[in-house]
């Protein structure tokens, strides 16, 4: 009861601000019934992108995100079904554009947004009589020539990739309030309310409906039903809710029990009535039981939240914030791949989820995820993608390895290599990500929840308009500073998180201290603001350990994980790109080698005392990208032992060795470099480590 009583306190405290605020909202929250978010999403195109976030989205448009049509046409050129061509019917195009959409947007770059147009206009201009949306089955079946190859074709009409689109026509909404959006959304979910009791999300064994990934999936299409309420109040679309709900997969009953996270694919079995979970099915999911709870205020779902988190990080957890699944659920292995698909989703979901609970551990979750993992999965100048990768990554080669799903080609830089859902799909992280910089808070105010350079333009108090600039080098610098634009001294709260690996924060306002904060909390400041007014928020960052598989140690820092640094041998596959691709580049692969030493144990001593044994080194670094092995502006260094028994296996670095190891014969700590994980391309982010504390005698 305990776990209950905070899971209450913690979700319905944001319902009291919204119940003493009588003013018409600035922006949209819950309407009633539905249970009082704690924060809203600011419209697409308030927040700007700067610095370093804002030569990110920069590179992405000049690469893959903004040249798919030219790079992968088979799927995303005209011939795509949701253009109204007679090619692929599947997610991947959909996937492209919430991925480019927002990246437009933010960069109000009207080439791009020209490109994503035309795949909203078509949904908004051929929706069938009934309400139906997307490609038709008869316009498929009616191919006069065959489709282009390595296009999908296969149950044009599943639920699974209109939920996607559902996501795109929200944010065309968010940015432009195009009416089309809700007329459309309107009839679409009219028609979903009345087809649904006999083709429901997964379809029977031969009878009409979805799939398996519009069962698992299910929470995306309830998230647009509920967003859709909170604009029109019509009541029936809580009946809708209701119905996708119990359609979807019963994630909250699933987490709770626990057992289904025990599972890899060699352990699963009928008689828990659920498989492995795939990893991408898990990132989304995930969110599954928090936006239900917004229409039921069942804590349980918090809860069963909760839980989830702890046993995947117990059961699959790595360094890097995600965990082991390739594509299955796969346990805590160093050399277990992770998908870019689970990076971009799960970032997607903690979105959510910290918007509807304004919860701190979330948006830590985000950052990790973010900060990571995100930058590596994609080359530099973002021509080429990785589908998989591991934490403990020695060579990205075409080669097997232990993963589950592993045809030779799952590590390697391509363009398609892998699946190619990741080529399509891993354009919506770093937007989305700025995309919620910033929220509107249920006190009128404005809330920075995770942090990089950025600029937000929104509506407080009132209705006043104000200006905040975020700049900032976080997360390789620990001082955020703000600065406000207003036209008259306006009142209305600023918060800010601080995250729950700071110790204690400092929050000082025009050059005089504010106060100290405590970690793991938003901290408010409410006052009268003036033109001009600066706030400066110190994120002190102190370096830590982590445990992970076999005892292995993660060095942290910040929402950074550090990795060793390895010097990198890239070497190119060339093969053909498919006729009418344009374009630097081919349908080979990249892969990575590195001749420097990996098989290093940290000692005992030094992770006794971090903070005094991993110096924190400037590298003075120009690079313009940051995430680079050039560019990375942060070392650690330290000292470690050379393991000659800890090898490759299956082109991977081996099975962690079992800690505490006993030093080798003979051998002296050497100097080594730590450096962002996400800076890194190969790396050892989880050490064995050497007890030199206690003298012990050669086994």
């Amino acid at each position: 009861m305990k776990l209950i009583s905070v899971v209450l306190l913690a979700l319905t405290a944001p319902a009291a601000l919204v119940a003493a605020n009588a003013a018409p909202e600035l922006y949209p929250f819950n309407r009633a019934p539905l249970t009082a978010r704690t924060y809203a999403e600011l419209p697409l195109g308030t927040i700007v992108p700067r610095g370093w976030l804002h030569d990110e989205l920069q590179r992405m448009a000049a690469g893959m995100t903004g040249h798919l049509d030219e790079w992968y046409p088979e799927v995303c050129g005209p011939r795509n079904a949701w253009l109204g061509g007679d090619g692929d019917t599947w997610e991947r195009g959909p996937y492209w554009i919430d991925g480019l959409y927002p990246l437009a947007r933010l960069l109000r770059d009207e080439a791009l947004i020209a490109k994503a147009m035309p795949w909203i206009e078509w949904t908004l201009r051929n929706q069938r009589d009934d309400g139906y949306i997307g490609p038709r089955l008869v316009d498929v079946k009616a191919r006069t020539r065959p489709p282009p190859e390595g296009a999908q074709v296969h149950k044009p009409d599943d639920w699974w990739p209109r939920m996607v689109m559902l996501k795109i026509l929200q944010q065309h909404y968010n940015a432009t309030h195009d009416p089309r959006v809700i007329d459309v959304l309107r009839k679409y979910f009219r028609y979903q309310l009345t087809t649904l009791p006999d083709a429901p999300l997964k379809a029977p064994p031969g009878g009409r409906g979805g799939s398996w990934w519009a069962e698992q999936r299910g929470a995306d299409n309830l998230m647009v039903v509920l967003w859709l309420y909170n604009l029109t109040g019509d009541a029936w679309l809580l009946d809708l809710a209701h119905l996708v709900h119990r359609q979807t997969l019963p994630f909250t009953k699933i987490f709770l029990a626990g057992d289904v996270l025990k599972l890899t694919r060699e352990l699963s079995a009928p008689a828990f009535g659920y498989p492995a979970f795939h990893c991408v099915n898990l990132a989304q999911g995930i969110k599954a039981p928090l936006i239900r709870f917004q229409h039921d205020a069942d804590p349980q779902h918090l809860a069963a939240t909760k839980r989830a988190f702890a046993d995947i990080e117990l059961l699959h957890g790595q360094p890097h914030g995600l965990y082991g699944a390739d594509e299955s659920t796969h346990g805590r292995g160093l050399d277990r791949g992770s998908e870019l698909c689970t990076a971009v989703e799960m970032m997607f979901s903690l979105e959510q989820m910290i918007e509807i609970t304004g919860d701190v551990e979330f948006a830590d979750r985000l950052e990790k995820v973010a900060f990571n993992p995100l930058p590596t999965q994609t080359t530099d100048d973002h021509h080429y993608r990785q589908y998989f990768q591991q934490a403990n990554q020695v060579e990205a080669t075409a080669a097997e390895r232990s993963f589950y799903n592993d045809a030779g080609e799952r590590i390697v830089y391509g363009l398609t290599t892998g699946y190619p859902c990741c080529t399509c799909n891993l354009h919506q992280g770093w937007p989305k990500f700025v995309q919620h910089l910033w929220f509107a808070t249920a006190d009128r105010g404005l809330a920075a929840l995770v942090y990089g350079p950025s600029a937000v333009t929104a509506r407080v108090a009132d209705g006043a308009e104000v200006t905040l600039t975020e700049e900032t080098r976080y997360p390789f610098e620990d001082m955020i500073r703000f600065r406000l634009a207003t036209r008259a001294p306006v009142s209305f709260p600023l918060h800010l998180r601080i995250p729950s690996w700071c110790r204690e924060a400092t929050v000082v306002v025009n050059g005089v201290k504010e106060r100290t904060a405590k970690g793991g909390r938003v901290e408010v400041i409410a006052r009268t603001w003036h033109d001009g007014d600066r706030v400066e928020l110190t994120l002190p960052m102190t370096v830590r350990s982590s445990k992970w598989y076999e005892n292995s140690v993660a060095i942290e820092r910040g929402p950074l994980v550090y990795a060793l640094r390895l010097t990198e041998e890239w070497t190119e596959v060339t093969r053909p790109a498919p006729e009418g691709a344009t374009g630097p580049v081919h349908r080979g692969y990249r892969e990575v080698r590195t001749r420097d030493a990996w098989n290093f144990a940290l000692l005992q001593s030094a992770l006794n005392q971090p903070e005094k044994n991993f110096e924190v080194v400037r590298t003075g670094a120009t690079d313009a990208n940051p995430w680079s092995l050039a560019g990375a502006p942060l070392e650690l260094r330290a000292k470690g032992v050379r393991l000659p028994e800890w090898t490759t296996y299956r082109h991977s670095a081996g099975p962690v060795p079992l800690s505490p190891q006993l030093a080798p014969a003979g051998s002296a700590p050497e100097s080594i470099r730590l450096i962002p994980y996400g800076c890194t391309t190969l790396r050892i982010a989880a050490f064995p480590w050497i007890d030199d504390v206690r003298k012990q005698p050669r086994r």
